[in-house]
């Protein structure tokens, strides 16, 4: 649970940081900005993997770049039912997606299952050894 509410944090934080970077992106506040992180969250749980299964010749076709239009409709989806979060038009919310999923994909791989940060340490083990 722990682990669930940190990335959650680092979910508003990431949100917050693309409408500072992104025109188009509008966040009123703190909660408004945690209400979209849960909102895409849920989102991108539920409705995500339909997604993705339903336009999965075009994401071929496209070697994958669909995905990001994909997430750019969650944005969206997002921003039309959390009051405070407003997307405005489809490329700032394909360069706002872009934005959140870096961060989330960078801080996210440091926390673990309990929430704790966790990182592998490497040490030579021989000339061309490591572990």
């Amino acid at each position: 649970m722990k682990g669930l509410i940190l990335r959650w944090l680092i979910s508003t934080a990431s949100i917050m940081l693309a409408s500072y970077l992104v025109d188009g992106i509008r966040v009123s506040g703190f909660f408004s900005a945690l209400s979209a992180a849960v909102a895409l969250g849920i989102l991108n749980a539920v409705l995500r993997p339909v997604l993705i299964i339903l336009t999965l010749p075009l994401t071929i076709l496209t070697m994958g770049l669909f995905i990001f239009f994909i997430n750019a409709l969650m944005l969206l989806m997002a921003s039309g039912i959390i009051p405070g979060f407003d997307v405005q038009g489809f490329w700032p919310a394909v360069f706002g997606s872009l934005i959140i999923s870096i961060i989330n994909w960078i801080l996210s791989m440091f926390i673990n299952e309990q929430g704790k940060v966790e990182y592998i340490e490497l040490n030579r083990k021989g000339k061309d050894r490591w572990g």
